[in-house]
């Protein structure tokens, strides 16, 4: 592929180009801070020089354990510019999940967000033969006189212009099969695996996204997810790429008030973000008035009418563009002020999104774009169509995306986007690809006539009851999960003879409706438990459930106290639930639910 897509490239014409235009944003105590592209150019040379300095040799590793700053992205950029490779770390990983990713990559230099980052590298960097630096994005961390600890001040201070014909020759020598990143999965089993990804890859990905997707300078993106993921860092780069303003979201707390600050126009996000904002409308309408209630609906179904019609290509009747104006004018503009109310696309990835939630969107007039991919392919592979999509699909194949169904009904992809293999595992690289190319994805599914794209389970996921009937838990989770009520759900059905779930309430609202009912309870264990809370719970989980086959049905349930948690090990970075972990951990009441049952 040629060097016009490739990502050092884009990058640095979009500096010339754009000049003193805002190329990101980032929150301060006193609000938004700006950085031009101009600015955002001379960083990105600046920490070249300094990695320059600090001996860095070409495809040496260097390594980011942060939250999302714009010193994540100037530094990911100023590496590739030296053709270095950057080494994303989740900045919730333990102190062992990160020198397992320093060791394995080689990382000579670390480059950390706060004093928490700051403070696991320094108790890990003996462990870490090849790691030589550990700079902190935070002016404020406290190194304790540690010999590799040092300020990004500090380090880009480092720079001359001694290495400013080198830098220019690096750039130069910019190749298409120059490892550009090792990102490693998380797995919900097992040790991480390190991605190789390649400029082709990412330059695959930015030619096929020109073409399914219309994003342009002017767009405001909200960099909300984890750059250590390949979702939003793909994102940020696709943004980048077309001269647009990326903001950054360190704290995921803030959301609510940085949609509202920011008002982006476009942003990616998993199916959680949108399953929580689906909860919290419905929460909101179930205590409404009737009339407020009323109205509700009736602009939902109308604004239902009106995308079902533009998706089929018809022309809506006069009465139904009346009625939409006068739905969205009372309601569904309401609705899209929870996003900051400029919202014109949103990507969504990382998991399936429940269907009913992604009609519900595009009811309210914001174009979700459910997509499919994963890290060994640099991203999407498959995405929603704007205008034709299946909301139960998770769309077509993106440009240049082979996809096909292989044994045990598996989707298998080949492409310029898939992967070069697993690092220092050759022996995993073989396995996961087929005799004739194909990465096996282990996700099961099909493609319909019309080239949509369905998933049903992972592969390895799948459920066998004793009875011999196979249970996909992400379907059961996806149906019961939409509910306000619930919080977190875990299916348990393997070699079992009925499904049982382990449920986390939403306390927020459990324990609003209880005040409501002046239900009294002593904490959290002693509502769970209260026969009312219960009984709420079993309508409501029969009722979720009434469209899955019988033996697909939950038959018990358990109520927890507390959330699943990253730092219980119950869930990946990417939120997906570790269920050897769950199982373990809650083997007690899951037994307890059987043996009332044998």
């Amino acid at each position: 592929m040629a060097l016009k897509f490739h990502i050092v490239n884009r990058i640095r014409e979009q500096v010339k180009a754009q000049g003193d235009k805002t190329a990101l944003r980032f929150q301060t105590a006193k609000g938004w801070g700006d950085i031009s592209w101009r600015q955002f150019g001379q960083r990105i040379d600046d920490i070249s020089r300094a990695m320059l300095v600090s001996g860095l040799a070409v495809q040496d590793k260097i390594a980011i354990f942060a939250n999302n700053c714009p010193e994540w992205t100037i530094t990911d950029m100023a590496a590739l510019q030296i053709r270095c490779v950057p080494v994303p770390i989740y900045p919730t990983n333990t102190p062992d999940q990160t020198a397992y990713i320093l060791k394995d990559a080689g990382a000579r230099v670390l480059f950390v967000g706060d004093q928490t980052h700051a403070d696991i590298a320094m108790s890990i960097a003996e462990q870490c033969p090849a790691l030589e630096h550990i700079i902190s994005f935070n002016e404020n961390v406290d190194f304790a006189g540690h010999p590799m600890g040092m300020s990004w001040e500090a380090f880009m201070a480092l720079g001359n212009d001694n290495v400013e014909q080198e830098l220019q020759t690096r750039i130069a020598d910019a190749a298409m099969d120059d490892l550009t990143t090792l990102i490693y999965t998380s797995g919900t089993t097992g040790e991480p695996k390190g991605v190789m990804l390649d400029y082709a890859n990412f330059a695959a990905q930015l030619e096929s996204h020109d073409k399914v997707l219309s994003i342009s300078e002017n767009e405001v993106s909200l960099a909300f997810l984890p750059l250590s993921h390949v979702f939003e860092r793909c994102w940020t780069l696709f943004v980048l790429h077309n001269g647009a303003t990326n903001c950054y979201l360190s704290n995921t707390n803030a959301v609510r008030e940085a949609l509202q600050e920011v008002q982006p126009t476009v942003m990616c996000a998993v199916p959680r973000f949108y399953e929580k904002i689906y909860s919290a409308v419905h929460e909101k309408v179930a205590t409404a008035n009737p009339v407020k209630k009323g109205m509700f609906h009736a602009a939902v179904t109308i604004g239902n009418k009106m995308a079902t019609s533009i998706q089929q290509g018809k022309k809506p009747s006069a009465l139904l563009q009346a009625s939409y104006r006068m739905a969205d004018k009372l309601v569904l503009s309401k609705l899209r002020q929870l996003l900051g109310g400029q919202i014109k696309m949103m990507p969504c990835g990382g998991a399936k999104l429940e269907p009913t939630i992604g009609r519900f969107f595009h009811a309210i007039g914001i174009n979700v774009k459910l997509g499919y991919g994963m890290t060994e392919t640099t991203a999407t592979v498959s995405c929603w169509d704007s205008a034709t999509f299946d909301a139960d699909s998770i769309g077509l194949a993106m440009p240049g995306a082979q996809v096909k169904i292989g044994k045990n009904n598996e989707i298998l992809v080949r492409g310029p986007m898939v992967m070069r293999g697993y690092f220092n595992k050759p022996k995993e690289t073989a396995e996961t690809f087929t005799e004739d190319g194909y990465l096996k994805t282990g996700d099961a599914g099909h493609i319909d006539a019309a080239g949509n794209l369905f998933i049903t389970d992972r592969i390895k996921e799948l459920m066998k009851t004793s009875g011999g009937k196979y249970i996909a838990p992400q379907v059961i989770e996806g149906k019961l999960g939409k509910d306000h009520f619930i919080e977190q759900i875990a299916v348990v059905a393997d070699a079992r003879h009925f499904v049982s779930a382990l449920v986390v309430p939403c306390f927020e609202t459990l324990e609003g409706w209880a005040k409501e009912l002046n239900i009294k309870y002593h904490d959290r264990m002693d509502l769970i438990k209260h026969s009312d809370v219960v009984e709420m719970f079993e309508k409501r989980i029969t009722e979720l459930q009434k469209e899955l086959a019988k033996f697909e049905q939950v038959k018990k349930f358990t109520l927890l106290p507390s959330e699943f948690s990253m730092t219980n090990g119950e869930l990946t970075p990417t939120l997906k639930l570790r269920r050897k972990v769950i199982l373990e951990r809650y083997k007690k009441q899951i037994e307890a639910m059987y043996k009332k049952h044998m």
